[in-house]
């Protein structure tokens, strides 16, 4: 590649707060931009760095240790099992699982979201386009496949395209979700789709900024609403201010927002609506990560927002 650089680092096991297997470091023109992370439950982006280098997101919060940075996951996931013989029984029976705590939670296993594949372009001077094939399993348990352990519950193709900006780094998440060998169902549930924790010291808690697209201020003003894009902004360390906004694609809008002043934003479709998702059909969602400089009216939010639109994504 001539102007982006990747970089990939694997640890046979992991030695930290936040485990890591792999950290795919992403730069451009020698700038940081991000790290496609995989830890032990699930994969995400951390770090996630602004043009001028602030780095955004926290890695396992002490309060939500589950919330990586920027994930893609979901609590309350429903398999429709079939059975392993005719022969011996045609009962189908429903697992639970839950891809969002990193433990047992309300009596759902914890599975976990593995990489098995990453392809990466160079597609242009200002766009990286990496495509990571992405396994959710279930836990071990008896009567799982032996070679893994974990029954492999759904496929995921999760496509991120990057594109550098001077004032903000512009990050596009598609994930495209499909069941293998079992009908799913997601939700209902709070926990899911897109999350996004921001630092601690731009959280709203501690200083930070919440604010959409319509003006409203605040946990209790936005949490709820609908809005074309949410964002959180604060001075970070040595002061310097920087943030992220989150925009739906259009296969993820007409959500309510589900923001927090302990600095979390989620798009969750599953919130008041269960997904079915049966064998063959695909779950295709996405949002637009904007991760600047300045609070979102110095980094041109709104601006950023009609040329988002104008794209058709």
């Amino acid at each position: 590649m001539e102007h982006f650089h990747i970089d990939i680092h694997q640890r046979p096991e992991p030695k930290s707060i936040a485990p890591r297997f792999t950290s795919v470091k992403i730069r451009w023109k020698g700038r940081a931009i991000t790290d496609l992370t995989q830890g032990i439950h699930r994969s995400y982006l951390f770090p996630v760095y602004s043009p001028a280098g602030v780095s955004l997101t926290s890695e396992s919060p002490v309060d939500h240790p589950h919330h990586n940075s920027i994930t893609v996951s979901a609590d309350v996931f429903f398999v429709q099992l079939p059975p392993l013989s005719p022969a011996i029984s045609t009962l189908i029976e429903e697992a639970t699982y839950n891809f969002y705590v990193n433990n047992i939670f309300q009596g759902r296993a914890p599975g976990r979201i593995w990489v098995v594949g990453v392809d990466s372009e160079e597609i242009s001077e200002n766009h990286l386009r990496v495509v990571q094939t992405i396994q959710w399993q279930g836990p071990e348990e008896w009567g799982a496949p032996a070679d893994i352990g974990r029954r492999v519950l759904a496929e995921e193709t999760r496509t991120i395209d990057i594109f550098p900006r001077a004032v903000a780094n512009i990050i596009d998440i598609r994930s495209q979700l499909r069941p293998t060998d079992w009908d799913v169902t997601i939700g209902t549930t709070r926990h899911a789709y897109f999350t996004i924790r921001m630092a601690d010291e731009l959280r709203p808690a501690n200083g930070g900024i919440l604010i959409d697209s319509e003006g409203r201020i605040g946990q209790e003003e936005v949490c709820n609403q609908l809005a074309g894009w949410v964002d959180i902004s604060g001075p970070a360390v040595g002061g310097q201010k920087a943030g992220i906004t989150v925009i739906p694609h259009a296969s993820a809008t007409g959500i309510e927002w589900f923001c927090f002043d302990y600095g979390t934003m989620l798009v969750n479709p599953f919130m008041r609506e269960k997904g079915i998702l049966n064998r063959g059909e695909e779950l295709d969602l996405g949002i637009r990560i904007l991760a600047h400089d300045g609070d979102a009216t110095e980094a041109g939010v709104a601006d950023l927002y009609e040329a988002f639109k104008g794209e058709g994504k």
